[in-house]
């Protein structure tokens, strides 16, 4: 069985290039500056696994999961990187100006990754608000620290 190879000229070099190779160069250019996960489908098993382990020596800008729709199977490829710069600043500009800010839509692992990054950062809290498409997540300046939350907490229990 012979691998399906693409011949791209580069100057005087000659790049062969497998259908994995190109896939995984065509999902790190779309989500370079993107929040949207990427989406791969018609993949065999091999393939996903390939794609998996490709992205699991990269833990801290990409997070891959499979889902499976009918009968076939859906990769995805989640920028986590990008969402969590986007969720500092964010919380930076709040602890700055004390305004809420609402982030753009985020589907449920999205805005999960989001409330698990800026759950120890001091200062923000984070709510989802909305329902369905509607839902969006909510970055406020906290009222009260989150140690000063663990004391209270610790002297109801007493």
């Amino acid at each position: 069985m012979e691998k399906k190879k693409r011949t791209i000229r580069r100057g005087q070099q000659q790049v062969n290039m497998s259908k994995i190779d190109q896939i995984l160069i065509d999902i790190q250019r779309k989500l370079r500056d993107s929040l949207e996960p990427y989406c791969v489908e018609n993949l065999n098993s091999f393939e996903r696994k390939k794609i998996h382990s490709f992205f699991d020596t990269k833990k801290e800008e990409y997070e891959t999961r499979t889902y499976r729709q009918g009968d076939q199977f859906v990769l995805k490829v989640i920028p986590v990187g990008n969402l969590k710069r986007l969720a500092k600043q964010n919380a930076e500009k709040v602890l700055q100006t004390g305004e809420t800010i609402v982030m753009p839509y985020l589907g449920n692992y999205e805005r999960f990754i989001v409330h698990n990054y800026l759950k120890d950062f001091d200062g923000v809290e984070t709510k989802s608000i909305g329902e369905g498409a509607d839902r969006r997540l909510e970055i406020r300046q906290a009222k009260f620290g989150r140690s000063l939350k663990r004391i209270i907490k610790k002297i109801k229990i007493l």
